[in-house]
């Protein structure tokens, strides 16, 4: 599974995993199917009300004509912007929008992305959204290019919990255990980080072994006295100190 590697404004470094092809076409022609039928219940109603509506030169026909288009844009950008990245399709697929520089989406770029569904999926029928996602980097289609966002699994893989990092921001709602941990550079962290990461994607006897070498220097390089816990919780535990520490 493709990932991509996110800082947050806590400066530390999380790893997603980036939705796939399938997901956003999934998601996508769920939030089409919402918007025909939101679009028929509505035509329905309205040749009840009015039968000429949709004659020949009509000004009302010709208005309800383009709504599903400014429809599905609308839609769009009010659930992203309403439920944090998502569409009901996405919702449903699991994933959400994301801006690749760790900042949160604002108003602007869900506005953005939603109009370039025009060019991505509307007017080419969604082929040059599956072209561009399927061979850029980052699976962005133009819109994300254009405002710097992304689409992510919502679910975070077992290598962090962005929540469990979020939500440690003072003392004084956490007590670190290892005060030592403040000796370490940002970049002593990002190593701990990326073992745990090797290791909790492929397990494996190498990486086992990377996990208790790392220990043991630290334990030793801290002054720590022996873990008598899960080895992995132990560095996941110098993370938290070291963000609430430096923070």
């Amino acid at each position: 599974m493709q990932s991509i590697e996110i800082k947050t404004a806590q400066n530390v470094t999380i790893e997603y995993e980036l939705a796939s092809l399938r997901e956003r076409i999934l998601a996508f022609f769920i939030d089409i199917i919402i918007i025909a039928t939101a679009y028929l219940m509505l035509f329905i109603l309205i040749i009840s009300i009015y039968p000429s509506a949709f004659d020949q030169g009509g000004m009302v026909g010709r208005i309800i004509s383009f709504l599903p288009i400014f429809g599905f844009i609308l839609y769009q950008f009010l659930f992203e912007l309403l439920a944090a990245g998502q569409s009901l399709g996405k919702k449903v697929m699991g994933i959400k929008v994301v801006r690749i520089d760790g900042r949160q989406p604002n108003a602007t770029d869900y506005l953005l992305r939603s109009i370039f569904h025009i060019a991505d999926t509307l007017f080419t029928s969604g082929i040059l959204a599956a072209l561009v996602i399927s061979t850029s980097a980052k699976r962005q289609r133009l819109g994300d290019m254009a405002v710097n966002t992304t689409v992510i699994r919502k679910g975070l893989n077992q290598r962090f919990r962005l929540e469990d990092i979020l939500n440690i921001q003072s003392l004084d709602n956490y007590t670190p255990s290892y005060p030592a941990v403040k000796s370490l550079t940002d970049e002593d962290m990002l190593a701990i980080k990326n073992v745990i990461t090797r290791y909790m994607s492929h397990r494996n006897e190498a990486h086992e072994e990377a996990i208790d070498i790392l220990v043991e220097r630290l334990q030793n390089l801290l002054d720590i006295p022996h873990f008598e816990g899960a080895k992995i919780e132990f560095l996941r535990t110098l993370l938290r100190d070291y963000i609430v520490l430096t923070r």
